[in-house]
This record gives structure tokens, sequence and C-alpha cells, in this order.
């Protein structure tokens, strides 16, 4: 059987990746996106189970003990963590899977899927991205002001990922987003085991 290719995508906070992710989710088939558990608080919206599950600092630092996660980092205040099991079951059956983590998750990731696939997203200018973060409305001052220099030390870990995306004009980087998923699919090492059976009468001349 064939199975899924791990994709991590990490961007500053505010460059839009949940918002691509979340489209590209809803337009390509085969493809699931890996729900974190976090300690920090969720936002307005935000559905536990679907955006994220939502555990106490206690909770969480019983799964660390237990070895429960593939990758584990402390964003700002809070925990984030990705369940190793489930990454596992769904790349077994086939599933492409999805990781939205920072820089140091993805060094945790490529030690464990060295055949992984990453793509960093980076916004077309500090002021666009200050302007997203402000127009959010979820943060004070201080708070964006944070986010903005560890903006910085997020994107200084660019060019230790496969792919590269600015997402300036939102349609173009969900289509550049899709077509690295695409091309991914149609290597010769998946589509040798995907059509093998068309392969093998081709071959054959039948």
């Amino acid at each position: 059987m064939n199975t899924g290719t791990l994709y991590i995508i990490s961007a500053p906070s505010g460059a839009g990746k949940t918002s691509l992710v979340k489209q590209l989710a809803a337009t390509l088939d085969n493809l699931t996106v890996s729900i974190s558990h976090t300690t920090r608080q969720a936002r307005p919206g935000e559905i536990e189970g679907q955006d994220y599950y939502f555990v106490s600092l206690s909770d969480f630092e019983i799964m660390l003990q237990k070895q429960a996660f593939v990758e584990h980092a402390q964003v700002f205040d809070n925990f984030y963590g990705t369940a190793q099991q489930t990454v596992k079951d769904n790349l077994a059956q086939g599933l492409d899977v999805i990781l939205e983590i920072d820089w140091q998750g993805a060094q945790q990731i490529r030690t464990i899927f060295p055949d992984s696939v990453s793509i960093f997203i980076l916004p077309p200018s500090t002021d666009v991205l200050r302007q997203r973060l402000n127009n959010r409305a979820q943060d004070d001052e201080q708070t964006i002001a944070r986010r903005m220099r560890d903006a910085v030390t997020e994107m200084q870990h660019h060019a230790e990922f496969d792919y590269l995306i600015v997402n300036d004009a939102f349609e173009q980087a969900l289509m550049e987003l899709k077509s690295i998923l695409i091309t991914q699919r149609l290597t010769l090492q998946k589509q040798s085991c995907r059509l093998k059976v068309m392969l093998t009468s081709l071959l054959s001349g039948s």
C-alpha cells in the first residue's frame, strides 16, 4: 500500500498559514491536518478537537512523560505537541498529513521522519505582517510587538525548509501550496505503487 507523505508547514504568526492550510484541506482529497495539543486558551471561534486539543499544563506534562508526542515546543508562554501515534496511523493508511508547527518542531520531525517535505510561508513584508496581526484584534500592542520580534527569529530558519511560499495574494499562495502536494504525489516512487496494476498491463503488452 502506498503510504502518505508528511508535510511540515511553518510560518511566523500572522503570515496566513492556518487559512491556507484550511482551504487546502477543503479542496484536496486524501489529506488530513494533524490536530495539535496545546496548553493555551481557545480563541474565539476555535473548536475543541477541530482546531486544537486544549489541555491543562499538568495533562500536557503527563503526555510528555509517556513520550506521546512526536514533537513539542514552547511558543510564547504556551506548549504545543503533536501526537506520534495519530501521525503514524494516518500515514500508514495512505493519507498525506500536514503538521502546522514552528521551526523548533520542524527540526524534531525531520529526525524522526527524514522523508517529510517542509514548506515555509513568508509574509510579503514586515509592514503587512504587523497589519495582519493588528487586524486580527486578538492581541494587545505588547503582545504584537513580541510576535513581531519572534517572527524575525522564525524567518531566520527559512533556509532549513524544502520550499518557500510568499503569501501576498492568497489565491496565488494557495495554488503554489497545492502544486507542491500534487507534484509530490506524481513522483516515480508514488506513481509506481499507485499504478502498479496498470503498469504491469502496459508493459506486458496486454
